[in-house]
């Protein structure tokens, strides 16, 4: 047998012990957005160093104004290729509660349509992508002795809101992630069948407004003709973000797009676009005109309305002409657009739609650039061919809507090209309700892992 059969045999005959543990890792209630989440995260966090050490890594669980990060780093060789592996480990709150089938940190096996699932927060995002690595790092270690590369692993707490310790540790700890190429395990698959490697990510920023009038809370029956609305005058400046076609109307929001590529748009466009909704229906939907769907999906820029909120949302009538109205939005970004101007062109375009009387109060601050990485890299033509021998399809290079901030930050402050792969499937209710994450994809998963290393082995460190 050649080492990497080994390897496969003993991650087989190790799986149900990897999903015990895989289990235990799920149970942690790690939510990062919320300060009851910390006691969760802090264990979480240790436990994640005690299994890297167990790895016979180097471990430092490393403090930051926020959450902790956890870094294992292996013995380093002259000569071996330097791998930087990533991962996070929070995940996003769980409401509604009661939408949830089983608690959402008491992890619950499911066999359905002929598939053992697995039920819990971060079951899917991203826990199975982590367990993924770490168990074909272990599949190495008990069966060779060592790793085929020089090893870092980095892990967050704090991807699921936007990564806001991570440049200052990059800044503060850059030699310590010193690599030749850094994985990001963090991503989906185009189907349960094709494996893909994300090569576009979008940038992203959020803001919060909120339209104040002149009074407070008012019977809607005295001065509802009169008064000013705030409800009224947020939907009316959100109604007008947006034309007929779907086309982003506030000024300069397009700068810096670029057209697709036609052999690359002919690319997408002979994708099954089925497949890439996953069972998501577009009905009602406005799409910006002249771009297909996947097009619109991967390369174009975006605002969504995440929540608004004002005046009575109790149970009960009550006839109230509010004080306040907020709205929550995201805006998803490509190419050269820049977080910073982004934000000052949308709040400029609020402010000069405000009527007599009334401000606003803007809450947002940050943000990320999209980022496309090199496709022509040899670390991702390795990667492919490690998942085409685990996968009966072969892989997809593709783009994405989501946001992955260390890619960003590691291209633009290290010089590091990264690989951003996963196994996540548009059906696994991520951010959702029964999260859930399948058994046969988590064996595939650290399988093709173990793959990767075993096609990196040979290519070392010019």
């Amino acid at each position: 047998m050649s080492d990497i059969d080994l390897i496969l045999d003993h991650i087989e005959a190790n799986l149900p012990a990897s999903i015990d543990k895989f289990v235990q890792f799920l149970a942690f209630p790690s939510v990062s957005s919320q300060p009851e989440g910390r006691e969760g995260i802090a264990a979480c966090a240790e436990w994640l160093r005690s299994e890297l050490a167990g790895l016979g890594l180097e471990t430092q669980l490393i403090t930051t104004d926020g959450h902790p990060l956890v870094m294992g780093k292996s013995w380093q060789r002259d000569g071996y290729l330097r791998v930087l592996l990533y991962g996070h480990y929070d995940v996003q709150p769980v409401e509604p509660l009661d939408a949830w089938r089983t608690p959402p940190f008491e992890p619950a096996c499911r066999d359905e349509d002929g598939l053992t699932r697995i039920y819990a927060r971060g079951a899917s995002d991203s826990k199975s992508q982590v367990w993924s690595v770490l168990e074909a790092l272990r599949a190495w270690k008990e069966t060779q002795g060592g790793f085929p590369v020089n090893v870092t692993v980095l892990l967050e707490g704090e991807e699921e809101t936007g990564s806001p310790s991570l440049p200052a540790f990059i800044d503060t700890h850059g030699d310590e992630l010193a690599c030749d190429v850094a994985f990001i395990s963090d991503s989906d698959m185009w189907s349960p069948t094709r494996p893909a490697i994300t090569t576009r990510l979008k940038g992203l920023l959020h803001e919060k407004i909120t339209i104040v009038a002149p009074n407070g809370d008012l019977h809607s029956g005295h001065y509802g003709n009169v008064a000013a609305n705030p409800v009224r005058i947020l939907a009316k400046i959100l109604a007008s973000i947006h034309d007929d076609e779907g086309r982003v109307t506030i000024d300069g929001f397009y700068d810096g797009v670029r057209p697709v590529p036609a052999r690359l748009r002919e690319q997408w466009r002979s994708l099954d676009l089925k497949e890439a909704l996953a069972g998501v229906s577009v009905c009602g939907a406005v799409q910006e005109g002249g771009h297909g769907a996947i097009e619109l999906m991967w390369s174009r820029p975006g605002i969504d309305f995440n929540g608004v909120v004002g005046g009575n949302t109790g149970p009960g009538e009550r006839s109230v002409l509010p004080s306040s109205a907020t709205a929550r939005l995201s805006f998803r970004l490509v190419d050269e657009q820049k977080p910073e101007r982004i934000r000052s062109l949308f709040r400029r375009f609020v402010e000069t739609r405000l009527p007599d009387g009334c401000h606003v109060e803007f809450d947002g601050a940050g943000g990320s650039s999209a980022v496309s990485v090199n496709e022509a890299s040899r670390f991702i033509a390795a990667t492919a061919r490690a998942l085409d021998a685990e996968w009966p399809e072969p892989t997809l290079i593709k783009g994405t809507g989501g946001a992955v901030p260390l890619v960003g930050f590691l291209t633009d402050r290290l010089g590091i090209d990264c690989i951003v792969t996963g196994f996540i499937l548009a059906d696994d209710a991520i951010h959702a309700p029964n999260e859930r994450y399948d058994v046969e994809r988590l064996r595939k998963g650290i399988r093709s892992w173990a793959r990767i290393l075993s096609e990196l082995e040979s290519d070392r460190r010019q």
